[in-house]
């Protein structure tokens, strides 16, 4: 049980962080969209994520892995669906520049979008889950 709470609050935090880093990430209804998010998240993680990985295991074994990112983006494409107020669209990244370090300027639209939110997603929860090991 403790370990549910603790998936549903990462899951909540991960969503909250990644909306305010990607702004085609919203929220229609505030934090009631983003708490059902969560949840749905963290169900969709413990049920369907293991049915869609021996799915894509053949794939995952030709590629040695690296097709392991399928799996991230069919598990949030698939709470956009079951979430209606929870939505990923195309965005503008305004680019980023720091001590001649440069990510230039770009936009996303539908898929491409999606792929970026579930790399950023997948990095913040992998992160915060570090973190409160």
């Amino acid at each position: 049980m403790k370990s549910l709470i603790r998936s549903f609050l990462i899951n909540v935090a991960s969503l909250w962080i990644v909306s305010q880093i990607i702004s085609g990430v919203t929220f229609a209804k505030g934090y009631e969209t983003l708490f059902l998010t969560g949840a749905v998240l963290g169900l969709v993680n413990l049920f369907i994520r293991p049915l869609i990985n021996i799915l894509l295991l053949p794939l995952n074994l030709l590629t040695l892995g690296a097709m392991r990112w399928l799996v991230n983006v069919a598990t949030l494409y698939l709470v956009t669906l079951i979430v209606s107020d929870f939505s990923i669209s195309g965005f503008s990244f305004p680019g980023f520049f720091y001590n001649g370090f440069s990510i230039p300027a770009f936009s996303t639209t539908g898929f491409w979008a999606l792929v970026l939110t579930s790399f950023i997603l997948s990095f913040v929860s992998s992160f915060l889950f570090w973190l409160v090991r």
